[in-house]
């Protein structure tokens, strides 16, 4: 049985930890609140965006040639993988990887490209083919920082080092509830219709060429597209965060009383204890 010098001890412990974990919470909860509304302000135009390609990639019969557009039909398959350098955020980290592995297949070749520590990590010790990686992740990354990443996995599709691209993000829904999601990104011809995007038919015309439009608005889609799922998984992953500490502070508060109640047992059967001795010695001395 511990004595009460050691509960006493882990009391003082687990006050010392609450203390940081509630800290971490509310540094999570301010972070979050920007990551939140920078998410929030890319999605009209993620989700604009992806009906304006999809629409072109149905209905404009002039696309066919345009590299970003062409399946290739082969089973080379890189997958983007967004994720964070840090832990104590749950389930967060290993939701969006566990959904990658998921979706890998066996008939392909899997390249990945990796956005965050605890993927790199992950991946790496299990041998995967990892093209490239990108760690220490801006808390609020900038137009930037997704451009080169769209800058490479461009390149690796158009030199035919790959066949397919594809995304792996966790969505942010609230603070409480976040959705690790597999998003189709090349070849252009392949897109899934999104889900809001109504059925009707739209013609294009294009100045001066459909070629020369493709040129600058297909590249600009990928890195659009990759920024606004890189906001949505930080701010996802400021939520599990906040919530994992919320919960890690709310489970020291009922431990320490649970101690508390252990401690003063203890102190009562002490006291207990001593005053029986000393009642003791004294009908002993009589």
């Amino acid at each position: 049985m511990e004595s009460m010098r050691d509960i006493k001890r882990r009391i003082n412990s687990i006050k010392n930890t609450q203390k940081i974990t509630n800290a971490m919470k509310m540094v999570a909860a301010a972070k979050l609140r920007r990551s939140q509304e920078m998410a929030e302000r890319a999605r009209p135009f993620f989700n604009k965006t992806r009906e304006i390609i999809y629409d072109v990639s149905q209905y404009t019969n002039d696309y066919t040639e345009h590299p970003l557009f062409l399946d290739k039909g082969g089973k080379r398959h890189l997958y983007i993988v967004i994720n964070s350098d840090r832990g104590l955020c749950g389930a967060y980290n290993i939701k969006a990887v566990e959904k990658a592995r998921d979706s890998f297949r066996p008939v392909e070749e899997v390249f990945l490209i990796v956005i965050g520590r605890h993927a790199r990590d992950f991946f790496k010790k299990r041998n995967f083919n990892i093209v490239s990686e990108y760690i220490n992740i801006p808390d609020y990354p900038d137009y930037r920082f997704s451009k080169r990443i769209a800058d490479e996995l461009i390149s690796l599709y158009k030199e035919d080092i790959v066949d397919r691209v594809s995304i792996v993000y966790t969505h942010f829904n609230s603070v409480i509830s976040q959705t690790a999601k597999l998003l189709p990104l090349l070849p252009l011809a392949a897109l899934e219709k999104p889900e809001e995007k109504e059925d009707k038919m739209i013609d294009y015309l294009y100045e001066p060429s459909p070629d020369a439009v493709f040129d600058i608005l297909l590249p600009a889609y990928i890195n659009n597209i990759l920024y606004s799922a890189i906001l949505e998984a930080k701010a996802s992953e400021y939520g599990a965060v906040m919530t994992a500490m919320d919960s890690a502070t709310d489970n020291a508060e009922e431990l320490i009383g649970e101690l508390t109640l252990i401690f003063n047992r203890a102190r009562q059967s002490a006291i207990t204890t001593e005053i029986t001795e000393i009642v003791g010695g004294a009908e002993a001395l009589k």
